[in-house]
């Protein structure tokens, strides 16, 4: 149920952050939606641009500019989009460390301004950023959580439907794994209109989609000189209406495993049951044995950049 209690608010207003407003507005999901950026002046032009499509879609929300980070009190939700591309002369160390700085300090900012919200990252390195936003905000697990299992599962969607000509809203399908190319597709888990899906298409076939989902997000880069937005942003959202209405949807998500599928202390992305409560419960798939050593590759993947954060000391900056 949507209740005066569900503000959410936007802290990083780039494309993400601007479609997840958008979308949300648009489905009607809160009467508030408050963007958190450093540019007051350009949101207050977004938010002037997405409540006037809200009037014209008659919806109830209302977007704003937030002034400082007072405004984010009493929120709902909290997503994180914050963040800094890689730049020329920046090693991948280099970018992790910036983007592990500006989470935890939006996450402290979090904690202090709305310690009952349910925190939806998005920042790159995704699964990295989530734990440190975890360790940040001290809150628990249940409520911080990564978006990235919903885009990859959709863009694997789609070169399904694309591949079969047919199917679309019918295709169900299971990625887990870190968001990247250590990401864990399981054709063995999908399925069309609840037909398996090898029963419609060639190993070979499969494992062609299976690479262009992996390589998807580069693909749109190189049409259009930018990350994917779009579909990021909306995934985003769904899984801020699967908290709101408590849908109790099932959706693969970045959170913190704490013996399920055999590791401990990590972040990765799993499927979950999301609800008001946020991650109300992890399923466990029965993963043969390729995919359990998939799992773990995607796993040791994280665990790599977080202890070079470890080694960088970075974990003794946040108190």
């Amino acid at each position: 149920m949507i209740t005066t209690e569900s503000k959410i608010s936007i802290i990083g207003v780039g494309n993400v952050g601007r479609v997840v407003a958008y979308s949300a507005a648009m489905q009607g999901l809160t009467n508030e939606i408050m963007l958190v950026t450093r540019n007051l002046f350009k949101a207050e032009g977004y938010a002037l641009d997405i409540n006037q499509a809200a009037a014209a879609m008659r919806s109830h929300s209302v977007v704003k500019a937030a002034k400082s980070y007072e405004d984010i009190r009493d929120s709902r939700i909290v997503v994180i989009t914050a963040g800094l591309p890689r730049k020329e002369g920046m090693s991948r160390d280099d970018l992790l460390f910036k983007n592990a700085e500006i989470v935890r300090d939006v996450s402290l900012k979090v904690k202090e301004y709305a310690p009952n919200s349910i925190v939806v990252v998005v920042s790159n390195p995704l699964d990295v950023m989530t734990y440190v936003a975890l360790k940040a905000t001290g809150f628990p697990k249940e409520r911080v959580l990564g978006m990235a299992g919903i885009l990859d599962s959709a863009r694997m969607t789609h070169f399904i439907q694309e591949k079969l000509g047919y199917g679309a809203g019918q295709i169900r399908v299971s990625v887990i794994g870190g968001h990247g190319d250590s990401m864990v597709l399981l054709p063995r888990f999908s399925s069309v209109a609840g037909v398996p899906l090898y029963d419609f298409l060639s190993k070979e076939e499969v494992d062609e989609i299976v690479q262009k989902t992996i390589h998807g997000g580069a693909q749109i880069v190189k049409h259009i000189g930018t990350s994917a937005y779009l579909a990021p942003g909306k995934s985003v959202e769904v899984m801020i209406e699967a908290i709101i209405k408590d849908t109790k949807k099932v959706y693969s998500c970045a959170t913190l495993l704490e013996g399920e599928y055999g590791f401990k202390d990590t972040v990765n992305g799993v499927p979950i049951m999301l609800g008001q409560k946020g991650c109300e419960r992890i399923l466990e798939l029965k993963l043969d044995e390729k995919e359990k050593a998939k799992f773990a590759k995607s796993v040791e993947s994280v665990n790599k950049m977080i202890n070079t954060l470890e080694e960088m000391k970075f974990f003794k900056t946040i108190v």
